[in-house]
């Protein structure tokens, strides 16, 4: 996919923005001008960003490489020689000592549809049931505090919040490479790479519909919702992911409400309907015998859009009948025949239209298969496949018959390009819901750093109270009553309290302007009560993290 088109919907309005994408591909320029029309503000600079960043990223990875091993060396040397020295201390003569200097940062590591072809995306796709079997094996990683998976037809995002970006990016590459078998120079050529705000502006923009395929698309918002549901009770999905992806429901639902962008064919399904119809002979389902297999979400949903064009008879194969015995309840003006999956190519052979929506890893209709059906009926042309299906459930070289054509998510770039006039106008009126979430959401993250201070201090004045409590009662005697002793403890703890109260207030601030505190004047709080107490000479909660990932990659 050529650099220019890659750039289209990714972030550059910093240079935390990297999207790695071939240069090869010449069929770049058509994609480009199918997608939806929207081009989000920050697209300009990419191309040499990417470049320059792409060179020296290369350059820094290979020179920290080459000399890791023998600063390493000696440093263990002097470590050895040096029993008395603490464990921060080893630390920050480590070659980790680079880390604790920096700031956890948001990274996105991912394909989607924009750079991906499905063949890439299908391999590297994470089925729902191991997300949490992911985001645990993410946050072993040295350098992965907190993860996401964010798995669609569309999409495959691995959300990280990393200790490094760099050596994050390197070892989420790797882990989708090993678990997927792609390899990593493969990846590399479709990957988007997006930090910090550039990534939180992604992910607010998928949730709203705006990096969607088909524009306004309603379904990937309730994708990022299950996103979090799945991540409940998970150790990796933590509050700074959690936190993330919930501004970015609040930002989708804004867009949904206060604009018209749902209005129309706003999802895959819908679109997959509306290709259909484009390449019947007749544009109307009148003549074609139609089959319908899977009806989860997405069959469902090519269902109802299948009756709202006027089909008024079909075929559903899938697993279980209770699926299709509940959506014939709720269409019952419209013939809807169950058949098992045992019945599926006696079902294929009695079908000229077929969709395909399942969860299935392997193909359902071979090429083999497909060449032994009888013919379609006389003046519907070619048997159609629509598979909308990540992995893919119909073998695409069927389309090398004469008798019948396969078209895959990927083709429905045709449908998209309707409307891109009106499709432009609502994209612009959701980037401003979206950048007035973005300020909502960066004075939240920013307010957190307060909150290691507020632990320390918390701990700080109570090591003080407990001391000092202890010298007290010692004074009093052993003949001291338990009642007198608890009003002592209980003084102590009223004094604490009501001490505290006035720099926890000044320490809080969620991003409003409700407490009369700007978030400015809440940081500068927190570094004064840090240098009056001496606060940052402790250990931080980053060089934590650190030093328990140092100590579990030595297990």
């Amino acid at each position: 996919m050529a650099a220019a088109t890659a750039t289209n919907g990714f972030p550059t309005r910093s240079p935390n923005a990297v999207a790695e994408l071939s240069t090869s591909n010449s069929s770049s320029t058509s994609l480009s001008q199918i997608r939806f029309g929207y081009t989000p503000l920050r697209i300009k600079r990419l191309v040499s960003d990417r470049r320059s960043s792409s060179l020296s990223l290369g350059l820094r990875c290979s020179m920290i490489d080459d000399s890791d091993n023998s600063m390493q060396n000696s440093r263990m040397a002097m470590e050895s020689m040096t029993l008395g020295v603490s464990a921060l201390e080893k630390l920050k003569t480590s070659a980790a000592e680079r880390y604790t200097k920096e700031k956890s940062s948001f990274v996105i590591v991912g394909l989607n549809v924009h750079t991906a072809p499905v063949e890439i995306r299908e391999k590297v796709n994470i089925p729902e049931s191991q997300w949490p079997q992911a985001i645990s094996e993410l946050c072993d990683l040295n350098h992965i505090e907190e993860a996401a998976v964010l798995s669609t037809c569309n999409r495959i995002e691995i959300y990280v919040k990393a200790l490094s970006q760099h050596r994050g990016v390197k070892e989420v590459t790797e882990w989708m490479s090993k678990t997927s078998g792609v390899p990593v120079s493969e990846l590399c050529k479709h990957r988007i790479l997006l930090y910090n705000k550039d990534a939180t502006q992604h992910l607010f923009e998928v949730a709203s519909g705006l990096d969607s395929l088909v524009l306004g698309e309603g379904q990937i918002l309730s994708q990022v919702k299950h996103v979090v549901k799945v991540g409940q009770g998970v150790a990796g999905f933590g509050s700074g992911i959690g936190g993330l992806f919930k501004h970015a429901i609040t930002a989708g639902k804004r867009v949904r409400t206060e604009t018209n962008i749902s209005s129309g064919s706003v999802s895959v399904s819908s679109a997959a309907v509306e290709l259909a119809l484009l390449k019947l002979h007749e544009p109307c389902f009148a003549n074609a015998r139609v089959l319908v297999v899977g009806a989860g979400k997405m069959g469902k949903l090519v269902i109802k859009h299948l009756i709202a064009k006027g089909c008024e008879k079909m075929v559903v194969v899938n697993r279980s009948e209770e699926r299709v015995a509940a959506i014939t309840e709720e269409f019952r003006n419209v013939e809807i025949t169950y058949k098992p999956f045992s019945e599926l190519l006696s079902s294929a052979a009695e079908a000229d239209l077929i969709f395909t929506s399942t969860a299935s890893e392997t193909i359902l209709f071979s090429k083999e298969e497909v060449q032994m059906l009888p013919p379609v009926h006389p003046g519907v042309g070619n048997r159609l496949f629509v598979d909308i299906s990540v992995p893919r459930n119909v073998d695409s070289s069927i389309s090398d018959l004469e008798t019948a054509r396969v078209y895959d998510v990927d083709d429905l770039k045709e449908v998209v390009s309707a409307n891109m006039e009106d499709r432009l106008r609502k994209a612009r009126e959701a980037q401003v819901i979206i950048d007035e979430e973005l300020g909502k959401f960066e004075a939240w993250k920013d307010s957190r750093e307060t909150v290691p201070t507020i632990k320390k201090f918390r701990a700080y004045v109570e090591r003080i109270r407990a001391a000092e409590l202890d010298k007290c009662l010692s004074k009093l005697g052993e003949n001291i009553s338990k009642k007198d002793k608890q009003a002592v403890y209980d003084l102590s703890m009223g004094i604490v309290k009501k001490l505290l109260h006035g720099p926890m207030e000044h320490l809080r601030c969620d991003g409003s302007d409700d407490s009369g505190r700007s978030l400015n004047e809440v940081l500068e709080n927190m570094r004064a009560l840090n240098r009056m107490f001496d606060l940052h000479t402790e250990t931080s909660m980053l060089e934590q993290k650190i030093l328990t990932k140092l100590g579990r990659s030595k297990k």
